[in-house]
């Protein structure tokens, strides 16, 4: 499952980075993408909850990851395995 793919509330956590098709003219690449997500702390195994999402079409989203709040388009979110809780 995406991280793109949750709604508020949702809880879980990392399972991995996917960034394929982030490679198009106003793209960065997903070589540059995967390492601005791991700066960022989005690391196997790091715990979230998405906290808010944006009235146009739900972006940006903005989630707590382990102690720290993110935000970042639902594009970027979309390279991004979960583990949804049950």
């Amino acid at each position: 499952m995406r991280l793109s793919d949750l709604g508020k509330g949702d809880c879980g956590h990392i399972r991995g980075l996917t960034p394929e098709g982030h490679d198009g003219p106003d793209e960065i690449g997903h070589a540059e993408l995967e390492r601005r997500l791991l700066e960022m702390g989005f690391v196997e195994g790091a715990r979230f909850q998405i906290l808010h999402e944006g009235l146009v079409g739900r972006d940006p989203i903005a989630l707590k990851l382990d102690d720290m709040r993110v935000a970042l388009r639902r594009r970027e979110a979309g390279a991004i395995l979960v583990e949804r809780d049950s």
